[in-house]
């Protein structure tokens, strides 16, 4: 940390002048500023123990003081080069201290976006594939107090009951996005989050099917109905007595396949 500032310091030493750090007269405090949609690589560990490469979309805030014009944008970059190799869990929660410290800041923000696969297994063929996820962690420090929150989206398939009930055969269903994004003070994996949301759903996806697997799927949405309000219900049901988790929002969009508009829901709770 130390060795990394004092080389920022001594490449600013120069006849150039630091427009950043010249004073500011409009006593306007300035809540995030920062850089947004920077791509850089990372490695996520697996719930099986193994590692998965990918690449994710950052952005990283801090906050500015009245009496500063600007902030330094190149440090921001810095840190994410500091990390060239890897960035895992663990260093993503270093990188926000790391940045107050260079940014000399109070508080911060960070966001890293990426896309997650998990290798899935049809159920009746059994051929694999793999079916993609979108992920992201949200860390912040303000007021001295740190907070990691965990965004998962996970697409799943849900069959209206209310179809179901009324028709002398067949019911519409949909395929519908389910957003958790949950702050946790104990680690949780992004595999358990998945696996609450697919086993609420009417059914989940898969990337490949064949025949005898297209039965199955349908069959089992059809004997699954589910309202989008059941949907954020059942699924909120199951962080109620985690106590890893302090506060949660379950979120369901359902893209209508008989209306030319979504259905949703959200569900918010802050623990006590």
């Amino acid at each position: 940390m130390a060795t990394n500032k004092k080389s920022i310091k001594e490449l600013n030493k120069s006849n150039l002048p630091d427009t950043q750090g010249l004073a500011d007269t409009r006593n306007l405090s300035i809540n995030k500023v920062g850089i947004k949609d920077i791509l850089h690589p990372m490695i996520i560990k697996q719930r099986s123990g193994k590692n998965q490469t990918t690449v994710a979309n950052f952005n990283m805030y801090v906050n500015l003081p009245h009496n500063l014009k600007g902030t330094h944008m190149s440090r921001f970059v810095h840190i994410l080069n500091n990390h060239e190799d890897h960035i895992t869990v663990d260093t993503f929660k270093k990188m926000i201290s790391e940045m107050l410290v260079l940014l000399e800041a109070e508080s911060g923000h960070v966001e890293m976006t990426f896309p997650y696969f998990i290798n899935k297994t049809a159920p009746a063929s059994k051929v694999k594939s793999l079916l993609n996820y979108t992920v992201t962690f949200i860390g912040e420090i303000k007021d001295g107090l740190s907070n990691l929150k965990v965004k998962v989206l996970v697409p799943v398939t849900s069959l209206c009951p209310c179809s179901k009930k009324i028709s002398s055969y067949g019911a519409h269903n949909q395929r519908s996005h389910v957003t958790v994004t949950v702050s946790i003070k104990d680690f949780i994996w992004i595999e358990e989050i998945i696996d609450i949301v697919e086993k609420e759903a009417s059914s989940e996806l898969f990337a490949l099917l064949k025949r005898p697997d297209e039965k199955h799927v349908t069959e089992l949405a059809y004997d699954n109905p589910k309202f989008v309000e059941d949907m954020v219900r059942d699924i909120a049901s199951h962080f109620i007595d985690d106590d890893r988790v302090i506060e949660y929002i379950v979120e369901s969009e359902n893209f209508e396949s008989i209306h030319n508009h979504s259905a949703y829901a959200q569900i918010h709770q802050i623990k006590n």
